[in-house]
């Protein structure tokens, strides 16, 4: 969509064109000091709540008072199998198959289990490729996984950066890297879409590249899962994760999601954590078997999942069920697209999007480049209602979440904005 127009009007006649707009009323928004509903861009950071969710979890709660252990059976949804059908709607979401989708731990435990398997280094193959601005909890994760295995960290850790002056990533770059120390690299692990400037790589083409060199890969797919099409088995790649307390609104701190792609799925030899929970399901509770290891994703499970956190994750992966991720995307394009296209009308130095133009290497967040870091205009939104978040060392991520966000949203957040700088 091109046919962008300045005033109230056209954000209006959208707002009541889009399909999506009743699931607004499905999420608590926040509220200003009075009383009116706050412009909420930072579920990229934070997903709102669902309204179900309470239900969903007081129902977990009302079967453990009523019926103590015999809920792991007898439950409304019994506990025993309550993770496998979240497996299969976080399938959908991610592109995944259900055997190469498991929902368990969190993020970088999540990522660390992956390392286990999926990073086997040796004396010329031990080095580990990520972007330069990646997550810091991932170069924290890599780093330490490269002393764990007895290599210098600084050595051992390999850094896809931007060229000087800019901030996206470039793949010339990465492919030339690779020619170069392809041979030495056991393991590229790359954010999926970028937490600093929203940039949505191009799993599949990296996963290519790292595999005709001879390397794992791996994506973090946390600012990813919910917000874009990661399409995980058609990548290719090894393994992904995930969070699932952003765009997926399980609510701070949430269960993650993981993913391993099927041609994994039945290779026992796979160097791996285990526990019971990776034990055969049939004779799991024979209790004196020898350990028999579980195919797909499920089999890196090592305990029996939290349901109360899991409880949160069914109240919202149920509302993705009933849009589908290919209309949530649709919508996602447009109204960012009219967030970039009112951000440009500005012409205003004091701020530049530095996230990607096109449509199909971003998400629904655009990231603002604040000229001298000045964090004044971020707490100035924050008084003006508007929450988004503040990304040292000088960017605002502004992100319009198709679920719960509308035209009117990034409208009025714009009108708003115009006054601060204008002032």
């Amino acid at each position: 969509m091109s046919n962008y127009k300045l005033g109230l009007d056209f954000a209006l006649e959208q707002d009541q064109k889009d399909v999506l707009s009743s699931y607004r009323n499905q999420f608590h928004i926040p509220k200003d000091k009075d009383g009116n509903d706050c412009i909420y861009m930072t579920g990229n950071s934070l997903g709102l709540q669902p309204k179900q969710t309470k239900a969903y979890v007081n129902q977990e709660l009302e079967d453990w008072a009523n019926l103590g252990v015999e809920g792991h059976f007898k439950a409304k949804n019994p506990w025993l199998h309550y993770h496998e059908s979240l497996g299969e709607h976080m399938a959908k979401i991610v592109g995944a198959k259900p055997i190469e989708v498991v929902v368990m731990n969190t993020l970088t435990a999540n990522l660390h289990f992956m390392m286990v398997s999926f990073y086997q280094p040796t004396k010329t193959r031990y080095k580990i490729l990520i972007e330069a601005d990646a997550f810091p909890s991932d170069k924290y994760a890599v780093e330490s996984q490269l002393r764990h295995h007895g290599f210098n960290d600084k050595e051992g850790l390999v850094l896809w950066k931007a060229h000087q002056g800019g901030e996206l990533a470039d793949y010339n770059d990465l492919e030339a890297i690779l020619e170069t120390q392809g041979n030495e690299i056991a393991l590229i692990l790359i954010g999926a879409v970028n937490y600093y400037t929203g940039q949505y790589f191009d799993l599949k083409r990296i996963t290519q590249l790292g595999h005709k060199h001879g390397c794992m890969v791996g994506f973090d797919c946390a600012h990813g899962a919910g917000n874009v099409a990661l399409n995980l088995h058609e990548s290719g790649a090894d393994f992904a994760a995930w969070c699932t307390y952003k765009y997926l609104n399980a609510g701070p701190g949430s269960i993650a999601g993981c993913f391993v792609h099927e041609r994994h799925a039945h290779n026992k030899n796979l160097n791996r954590f285990t526990g019971w929970w990776s034990h055969n399901k049939e004779t799991r509770f024979k209790m004196r078997d020898e350990f028999c290891q579980l195919s797909g994703a499920e089999g890196w499970q090592l305990s029996n999942p939290p349901i109360l956190s899991m409880a949160a994750i069914k109240a919202s992966l149920e509302l993705f069920n009933e849009v589908g991720i290919e209309k949530l995307t649709q919508k996602s394009k447009k109204l960012t697209g009219y967030f970039e296209f009112l951000l440009k009308q500005l012409d205003d130095d004091t701020i530049r999007i530095i996230t990607p133009n096109n449509p199909q290497e971003r998400g629904c967040q655009l990231s603002i480049a604040v000229k001298n870091a000045n964090k004044s205009l971020h707490n100035k939104l924050t008084e003006a209602g508007i929450i988004s978040d503040w990304r040292e060392p000088n960017v605002i991520r502004c992100a319009p979440v198709p679920l719960y966000n509308s035209f009117q949203d990034v409208y009025h957040l714009m009108e708003r904005l115009k006054k601060i700088l204008n002032k």
